[in-house]
């Protein structure tokens, strides 16, 4: 049976009806999840295994039978390791049908069929009875519901419906607590991802200032957590101006309640600084006597700890509402309020005589919508100087006081920098089929109104082909400039929307019109991952149980599409060595319009490295003029082993290798040869790719 999909294409613009098989929703779910790298994650699985041993053995001591609840089995790994530990019963519970398909066959494959129920429900659907799907309560829970804020998968509505029905009181829980930890910095990097700060610009009549609509500086933002590996941040990019402490902890073997509170802890600066951040991440202890701890400490919080990488679980980023001033030694007040699902910060001065219900403030809503707008990497990506400069210096040739100038980008601060630098007249096209078209309107308008620009900047909402000459008051377009950035992309050419909507509004252009930037080009290259390769890496067997049935699903839903495309990455995140030269495989020339035909490259790339070629990155450079480019990828290749540096603003492309070849000598480390073609109608890239 076939499902008949609409979309909007991000690249082309086009609204488009897509027939994909009933099963196309799984597949995608299985190829994209994150099942391989928490079977690859030794830690967990070894932590897991022995806090499940040895709360197994506390049952039998007390010489009860011991009935355990696994939910969210997956695999039925966790079941399994219960099992072997000597538990009499295992209920395992899935909801994804698939899954729980496979955690069957998993766990018959191992032997465990007599020990192990899987039951593919909601664990709040589940019934305890004679004749329900467990005979009787269960006295061990395990679960493995976190994510990387601990509660965003509802872990505890689950738990606190688990207590209530399906588990004896005083049961054994693995992990037995999870804690949460805090630490407040400075950063003008992160900050820089939650708000816009001013722009100095120089003009002929003297130095401007761009800046943020006060909407913005007031703004507290949106709850949604900022995932990132902070391994990856250097400790040159942020100020610690507390110790970590702990925030709040939560006992899994008691009831838990998930209903909205708050959790308050005292801070004693450890030095003055300005409090923009705070930094969090929890460890989760296995058994009561904490003596099995899982933790997801960021290298300088545990220095002398073996850190384990992990894709599943990382730390967090939290933005208080405003930045606020520290003195060192004066006590200040941190508040975490919760709902179910998600965490917010407030920093106070002084303890304030506050109801409960005031402190557990409702959860923060964005009144600028820039927050809905942008993601964190576009904050720091307008924020950016150095990029800004770029596209300063590049208008500055191109502009004069009879510049009619159409912009056509996302959110961006172009159409300011073009009124600035003395453009005759700016316009500023947003694209109307856009699922936030509303929120980029408002977001320009008082962006505008705070530069008392709102009735020199006309915006216009129309989809490009829809565009007549009286939108443009009968004036033809001299200057045409995109950044190009639009919302709905995900991957990088998936910003050549910009060549489509400029080749609709050709009509409008001059004969002799600037193109900005006048053309792009698609850049590839070889790595070698550090550890990412992991999340693509069959497991095989995971603590001595036979997984082969899950490596196998991932790889045929990954065969349904998903392995004939790359998927986003922000590699400044996942370090990676170039075992190629970066090659430059596919050009656009925005000066002329879309051709009919579509693009092709093959050839082939020299590995010059030693090591295992994981994959292709690609990623887009856009030419804004004959010497002024812009990257969205690689910015250097910083030494001689290949490390790479790349755009930390930007996702890169990652097209996973189905097998990797190992290169280990230089003198003859061997070829890769490439396929690549973008087809101009549907503004898809095919890319085949043989080692």
């Amino acid at each position: 049976m076939k499902t008949f999909c609409g979309r909007a294409n991000p690249t082309t613009g086009a609204m488009e009806w897509l027939e994909e098989a009933e099963d196309y929703d799984y597949h995608q779910e299985i190829a994209r999840s994150r099942y391989a790298d928490m079977l690859h994650d030794k830690d967990r699985n070894v932590k897991y295994y022995q806090g499940i041993r040895a709360a197994v053995s506390r049952v039998k001591e007390r010489g009860e039978k011991a009935i355990v609840l696994d939910i969210g089995t997956g695999t039925g790994l966790l079941s399994m390791m219960a099992a072997s530990a000597g538990a009499d019963f295992c209920y395992a519970i899935e909801v994804f049908k698939p899954m729980a398909n496979a955690a069957v066959k998993i766990v018959e494959k191992n032997g465990f069929s007599d020990k192990i129920k899987v039951i593919n429900k909601h664990s709040t659907e589940v019934t305890v009875g004679p004749d329900g799907d467990m005979e009787c309560r269960a006295n061990i829970l395990v679960t493995e519901l976190f994510d990387t804020e601990l509660i965003g998968e509802g872990a505890l509505p689950t738990y606190e419906h688990a207590h209530k029905y399906l588990v004896q009181e005083g049961c054994e829980a693995v992990p037995h607590r999870a804690t949460v930890y805090v630490q407040l910095v400075e950063s003008k990097r992160m900050w820089s991802w939650n708000k816009l700060f001013p722009i100095h610009v120089e003009a002929e009549d003297g130095e401007k200032i761009i800046v943020p609509p006060s909407e913005m500086e007031n703004c507290p933002g949106v709850p949604s957590v900022c995932d990132i590996q902070l391994n990856q941040m250097p400790s040159s990019d942020f100020t610690a101006l507390s110790d970590v402490v702990t925030m709040f902890s939560v006992d899994f073997s008691k009831p838990v309640q998930s209903a909205s509170t708050y959790y308050r802890v005292q801070l004693e600066p450890v030095k003055s600084g300005k409090a923009q951040i705070v930094l969090s991440w929890w460890d989760i202890d296995m058994d009561p006597s904490g003596m099995i701890n899982c933790t997801m400490a960021p290298y300088w919080a545990k220095p002398t700890s073996t850190l384990q990488w992990r894709d599943h679980w990382m730390q967090c980023v939290y933005f208080l509402p405003k930045e606020e001033p520290v003195l060192q030694g004066e006590k200040v007040y941190l508040t975490a309020c919760r709902d179910e699902y998600s965490v917010w910060y407030k920093l106070q001065k002084a303890r304030e005589e506050e109801n409960q219900a005031d402190v557990g403030a409702e959860s923060p809503v964005c009144r600028c919508h820039a927050h809905l707008l942008w993601n964190r990497p576009r904050f720091g990506e307008l924020n950016d100087q150095n990029r800004t400069r770029q596209y300063i210096k590049s208008l500055r040739k191109v502009l004069n006081t009879d510049s009619v100038c159409l912009c056509i980008s996302d959110g961006s601060l172009l159409p300011v920098l073009l009124h600035c630098l003395g453009a005759k007249q700016v316009q500023y096209f947003i694209p109307f089929f856009r699922s936030l078209q509303c929120s980029l309107a408002f977001f320009s308008h008082i962006l505008f109104k705070a530069n008392h620009l709102e009735d020199k900047i006309k915006i216009l909402e129309a989809r490009p082909e829809l565009l007549k000459p009286s939108h443009f008051e009968d004036q033809k377009i001299s200057v045409l400039v995109g950044e190009p950035f639009f919302s709905t992309s995900l991957l990088p050419w998936h910003n050549l929307y910009f060549w489509y909507a400029r080749t609709a509004v050709s009509s409008h252009l001059t004969s002799s019109a600037t193109v900005l930037p006048q053309s792009a080009a698609l850049h590839m290259m070889i790595v070698e991952f550090q550890d990412l390769w992991r999340i693509r890496s069959p497991c095989g067997i995971c603590e001595g149980f036979d997984v082969q049935t899950m490596d196998d699903m991932i790889k045929d839903s990954l065969n349904f599409r998903e392995s004939k495309e790359a998927e986003p990455h922000p590699l400044w995140e996942y370090p990676c060595k170039s075992l190629s030269d970066p090659r430059e495989v596919l050009t656009f020339d925005f000066k002329q319009t879309v051709p009919q035909h579509c693009l092709s490259t093959e050839g082939s790339v020299n590995l010059l490295r030693k090591g295992k070629s994981h994959g292709a990155v690609l990623w887009m450079e856009y030419h804004l003029d004959a010497d002024i480019s812009i990257s969205t990828g690689l910015m250097k290749i910083s030494d001689e082993k290949g490390n790479c540096e790349w755009n930390p603003h930007c996702k890169q492309a990652v097209y996973f290798f189905n097998s990797v070849i190992e290169s280990e000598t230089l003198s003859d480390p061997g070829a890769i040869t490439y396929a690549i073609n973008f087809d101009t109608k549907t503004g898809e890239i095919a890319m085949d790719f043989k080692l």
